[in-house]
C-alpha cells in the first residue's frame, strides 16, 4: 500500500500509519478492536484488503437516512460513519426515496444481510400516522438500533435527540429581543413528533411574551416552506420560525416573491445550521443542532447494544445553539 493510502487510513481510525502497517502485515501489538477498524477503514475507502485478511468478513451496520436533499443528512451520515469504522463496523447507507424503496423494505435487506445493528436518522418513528410495524419487528428480532431524533413513544429503542423546545426558545426569544410581535412558525407535517414538539414549545413562549404566534404546515422542502411562508406573510407576520434550513429557505424566497427583503421587512430564523448557510444571501440566522456530539453518542449506544451491555431508555437530549447572522433584524416600525 502507498504511503499515502497509509496515511488515509490511519486517519479515518485516529491511529498511526505504523499501526496500520502491523494490521496489513499481520504484526502483533494491536488489539482486536483497532485491527477491526482498520480493516473496516480498508473497505469503507475501497481498498482491497491483503490476501491473508480478506475471509475476515465486515461486521455491517445499517443507516437509514429519509433523504440525501437536505445536507444536514450527508453531513449526519458522514460522523455516523466514521464513529462506526473507528468501531471496526462498515455502514450500509440506506435513503428513502418518493415511491421508491420503503423503510420496511430496507430493514427486509439489513436483515438478509445480518447487520448488526441499526441507526436511523428522520425515519417512520418520528411520523405519529406512519406504520411502525417494521420497528416492533425489529424489537422481536433483538436487533440493536438506535433513533435519532424525537420519535413516538413505546417503541423500546434508545434514543438521541437535539432538543426542539430550547431550540425554538432560543429562536423565538431572539425574534423578541428583536422586538417582533407578529411571529410565523413554518413546521413539518402535522404528524410530525419533533415539529410537534416545537410547535408546543413555540405556544408557550408566545403565551406567556404576550405576542401573536402563527404556524403553517408544510412537507420538508424548500417548495414547501415557500408556499407555507407564503400564506405566513399574508397574515402580516414580521418573523418566521422555520423547522429546517430548506424551508427557511423556501421562506426568503417568499419574501423576495412578495416583494420584500430580508431581514429588513421579514426576518427568517431556519434549524439545523447545515451546509452552506454561510454561503446564502442573506447568510442564514439558524439553530445548530451538535450533529457530531449526536451521531457519536448513537455509535457508542449502539455499540454497547451489540456488545450486550444495557443501554438507558430515556431520551438522550442534546442542546442545540443559536447562530445570528444576516437574516434576522429588529421589527420594521
Amino acid at each position: 500500500m502507498t504511503q499515502r493510502r497509509l496515511a488515509e487510513v490511519a486517519a479515518k481510525v485516529g491511529v498511526s500509519e505504523a499501526t496500520v502497517s502491523r494490521v496489513l502485515n499481520g504484526k502483533p501489538g494491536v488489539s482486536d478492536a483497532t485491527r477491526s477498524a482498520v480493516l473496516t477503514a480498508l473497505d469503507v475507502l475501497g481498498y482491497e484488503r491483503p490476501t491473508q485478511l480478506r475471509g475476515e468478513r465486515a461486521r455491517l451496520v445499517g443507516l437509514v437516512l429519509p433523504e440525501l436533499q437536505n445536507p444536514i443528512f450527508p453531513a449526519f451520515a458522514d460522523v455516523v460513519g466514521n464513529a462506526l469504522a473507528q468501531r471496526g463496523f462498515t455502514p450500509v447507507l440506506c435513503t428513502r426515496t418518493a415511491g421508491g424503496v420503503t423503510e420496511a423494505d430496507y430493514l427486509e435487506l439489513l436483515f438478509e444481510q445480518h447487520v448488526s445493528g441499526v441507526v436511523f436518522a428522520g425515519g417512520q418513528y418520528a411520523q405519529a400516522d406512519a406504520s411502525h410495524e417494521h420497528y416492533r419487528q425489529m424489537a422481536r428480532r433483538k436487533l440493536p438500533a438506535v433513533l435519532v431524533n424525537a420519535a413516538i413513544e413505546d417503541l423500546g429503542f434508545p434514543r438521541v435527540s437535539c432538543d426542539d423546545a430550547v431550540a425554538v426558545e432560543q429562536a423565538f426569544g431572539h425574534l423578541l429581543a428583536l422586538g417582533h410581535t407578529r411571529i410565523g412558525a413554518v413546521l413539518g407535517p402535522t404528524d410530525h413528533v419533533p415539529s410537534r414538539r416545537k410547535l408546543a414549545a413555540l405556544q408557550t413562549c408566545a403565551s406567556t411574551a404576550g405576542v401573536d404566534l402563527f404556524e403553517e404546515h408544510a412537507m420538508f422542502s424548500l417548495e414547501g416552506g415557500q408556499a407555507a411562508a407564503m400564506r405566513l406573510l399574508n397574515r402580516g407576520v414580521t418573523a418566521v420560525v422555520c423547522a429546517s434550513d430548506p424551508l427557511a429557505l423556501g421562506a426568503v424566497r417568499a419574501v423576495r416573491r412578495q416583494g420584500l427583503r430580508v431581514p429588513h421587512d421579514v426576518s427568517v430564523v431556519g434549524y439545523d445550521d447545515s451546509a452552506f448557510m454561510t454561503c446564502t444571501e442573506p447568510p442564514l440566522t439558524t439553530v445548530r443542532q451538535p450533529i457530531e456530539a449526536m451521531g457519536r453518542a448513537a455509535v457508542e449506544l449502539l455499540a454497547n447494544q451489540i456488545a450486550g451491555t444495557a443501554v438507558p431508555d430515556e431520551e438522550l437530549l442534546f442542546e442545540p445553539e443559536l447562530v445570528v447572522r444576516s437574516s434576522t433584524a429588529p421589527a420594521p416600525r
